[in-house]
């Protein structure tokens, strides 16, 4: 694997941003994201993939769309895929993680039944790789208290903390997530573009240990992704926590009572207009994007039908869409040992490799007795 850093997104530039994202940054970010996704089509085996999700509920449609259909794509396209349970990180936000264990292997599930293949791809969690987290010693040591107290990835995981007070684990995250990706030499991240402030938390520790100890990290790129808008039933922020989402393990009827009971408005005609009617756009993107289909088309189609119409077609193009998903779920979901062995074969190949980085960092530091 080879890491791809003579691009224009690297400069020589030693800082932690802390500011907002300007629309110059953006422009060379998906510029940079165009050229790595004809560099994937061309030489996939270059790449290695860090991602993940934090275990706090279940994974939604949200979800789907978003980012876990372009893990399963990237996967399925030759590119080393990790998949990070991150176990550890629940308690940034809240004083204790209810039901772990459980959640955990629902978030597994979810993995198995969208495509996740443990065989071509490593899924494992923070807890168990004792290394991953042992590098965060070394990192801490190359970032100030006053870039992480400026960090928009701090000040925002801050703001929304269900915690009395904020933790160290809080103040620390993004150095964290810095060493879930560079403990296995990651050098593409698949990111929306609020989080490229934190990927350049990782790229800035990775140039700096290479500057103090030598060369030993990639400098790893982030890879936008067009994540689809899509709000809650309720015409909010699509949620784990308000219950306002679809989730992966819905049953049919479920699903079909939270699409009757979504918010739309007193139009008759419906029409696909994101900016003034965000809620009736999002349910009709929603249909449009299991069934494979233009929104706007699928407006036209519903035309007059008003919300009922609607809903009716959104309702049954989610259900048709998620059916071979939930016969996946059902099956995987029969063999809890099946669920188990996979995690723990995901465990020790991340093990591996995270003690084979870690020999490395302490070599270079000079710190192998």
């Amino acid at each position: 694997m080879q890491t791809d850093t003579d691009t224009d997104t690297d400069t020589d530039t030693d800082t932690i941003t802390g500011t907002s994202l300007t629309t110059d940054s953006i422009s060379v970010a998906r510029r940079r994201s165009a050229e790595l996704e004809e560099q994937i089509r061309r030489d996939p085996g270059r790449f290695r993939v860090l991602t993940g999700d934090r275990p706090t509920g279940p994974l939604h449609l949200g979800h789907y769309f978003g980012t876990l259909r372009n893990r399963v794509r990237l996967q399925d396209a030759g590119v080393e895929t990790f998949v990070l349970v991150a176990d550890y990180q629940v308690l940034t936000d809240r004083d204790v993680a209810e039901r772990q264990a459980e959640i955990v292997e629902e978030l597994l599930l979810d993995y198995l039944a969208i495509g996740i293949d443990p065989e071509r791809s490593t899924v494992f969690t923070h807890s168990a790789i004792p290394a991953l987290n042992q590098l965060l010693l070394p990192f801490l040591s190359l970032v100030s208290v006053a870039e992480l107290q400026r960090n928009p990835t701090v000040k925002d995981e801050i703001a929304h903390s269900r915690q009395s007070a904020v933790s160290g684990l809080m103040f620390t995250y993004p150095v964290h997530q810095a060493a879930d990706i560079l403990f296995c030499k990651a050098n593409l991240v698949p990111v929306g573009q609020d989080q490229l402030p934190h990927l350049e938390v990782t790229r800035t520790v990775a140039r700096r240990f290479d500057e103090r100890y030598g060369p030993v990290f990639p400098v790893p790129d982030a890879l936008l992704s067009e994540a689809p808008l899509l709000l809650g039933t309720d015409g909010t922020k699509m949620s784990k926590s308000r219950g306002n989402a679809i989730s992966l393990s819905a049953t049919a009827d479920e699903t079909a009572k939270l699409i009757k009971g979504a918010k739309t408005d007193a139009e008759r005609r419906i029409t696909y207009d994101p900016d003034h009617r965000p809620e009736v756009s999002s349910l009709v993107l929603l249909a449009a994007l299991c069934e494979g289909g233009d929104p706007r088309a699928v407006a036209e189609e519903i035309g007059d039908g008003g919300a009922a119409a609607l809903k009716r077609r959104v309702t049954e193009a989610v259900n048709t869409f998620m059916a071979p998903l939930r016969a996946r779920r059902s099956d995987y979901a029969a063999d809890r040992t099946y669920l188990r062995k996979v995690l723990h074969q995901g465990n020790e190949r991340a093990t591996a490799v995270a003690e084979a980085t870690l020999t490395e960092v302490r070599q270079a530091m000079g710190t192998l007795y």
